[in-house]
């Protein structure tokens, strides 16, 4: 994008157009603060939706396992989105690597941070039913009955290729609802709004998805879900494990490449006044949107140095991107800053 600042006609006076910066909006995170919050939404994930699946059968009472989950999961991506990205989910992870949207660097962080998040929530539920006078000694029956399977154990009997299937298909229609979301093309209005409305259409989808794979696999989607409870059930769901990782990677990488490639031929044939019109419109500015007719064309149409090169993310990108050029907005209340 040109570095190069378009004049405007009229009396309101045009911001610069912003210099190229990583797609995230120059978040300085560090790994210990993008691994920490995975793992605490991926704790908050575990505990609520797995907690739901067991206690919620025990009341005979209360809203389902998968919209338990779908709900945990939008809680956890508007609670912490604006620091990791809001994935959650090791499929989600790598989907969104291969797609260009968050550097690889932070892909094996994320992963371990969500397999120890996802391990603990289901930890303290097994501690608290351990330590029922009743029904302790059937905890790890309790768990079983939430770990996911294929054939003699799936809920219905569905076989390894019918799992397979499903777990594929699911895992590529998650990350591109995740992917679309997050999107900084999305949709106009505040990046709080988009946030929460991308938060919500996540979540809704996984809810959605779990409900159609309860019956063949006892839903999955999630490696470190599956990984979570297997542990603390019988020794065949560690057994069948592999699955629940192999099929929703696959469907995460499937739909990264293809947003990879969309986002490419957009980018191949942006404009210098297309990006400057975006960064102002899509970024979240509440201030009134400069109407491309008011654009004057730029005296000289020779782009800046470098600008066309694609830019690289070289962090995570979320669902609170911040403006590109790493300056607040009167929303945030906090100062910007550049990575």
């Amino acid at each position: 994008m040109s570095s190069e600042s378009l004049p405007l006609s009229g009396a309101r006076a045009a911001a610069p157009a912003r210099t190229a910066a990583p797609a995230n909006g120059g978040y300085n995170y560090g790994f210990v603060g993008r691994t920490v919050a995975e793992a605490i939404g991926s704790f908050l994930l575990l505990f609520v939706g797995i907690g739901i699946a067991i206690f919620g059968n025990t009341a005979g009472g209360g809203i389902g396992s998968p919209l338990a989950f779908g709900l945990a999961l939008a809680g956890a991506m508007v609670a912490f989105g604006y620091i990791s990205g809001g994935h959650f989910n090791p499929a989600i992870t790598l989907g969104s690597a291969v797609a260009g949207r968050t550097a690889w660097k932070f892909v094996l962080p994320y992963i371990v941070a969500q397999l120890v998040g996802a391990i603990l929530g289901v930890a303290i539920l097994w501690v608290v039913i351990t330590g029922h006078d009743q029904i302790g000694e059937q905890a790890r029956q309790f768990l079983t009955g939430t770990a996911n399977g294929y054939d003699e154990h799936s809920t219905n009997l569905f076989p390894l290729p019918s799992a397979l299937l499903m777990e594929v298909v699911a895992g590529a229609l998650l990350t591109a609802v995740f992917l679309g979301a997050a999107s900084r093309k999305a949709g106009t209005g505040s990046r709080k709004s988009l946030a929460v409305s991308g938060a919500f259409a996540v979540g809704v989808t996984y809810a959605v998805l779990l409900t159609v794979l309860v019956p063949v696999t006892n839903g999955g989607i999630n490696p470190a879900r599956s990984t979570a409870v297997a542990i603390f059930s019988e020794g065949w769901a560690l057994e069948q494990v592999w699955l629940f990782w192999a099929a929703p990677l696959l469907g995460a990488v499937i739909a990264g490449l293809i947003f990879r490639s969309v986002d490419m031929t957009i980018d191949a044939h942006r404009s210098p006044a297309d990006s400057f019109l975006e960064e102002d419109t899509l970024a979240g500015d509440d201030t009134e949107t400069v109407k491309p007719a008011t654009l004057a064309k730029p005296a000289a149409a020779t782009p800046a140095a470098g600008s066309t090169k694609p830019v690289v993310d070289e962090e995570a990108r979320g669902f609170f991107d911040k403006p590109a050029d790493g300056t607040s907005r009167p929303e945030d209340g906090t100062p910007g800053n550049r990575a």
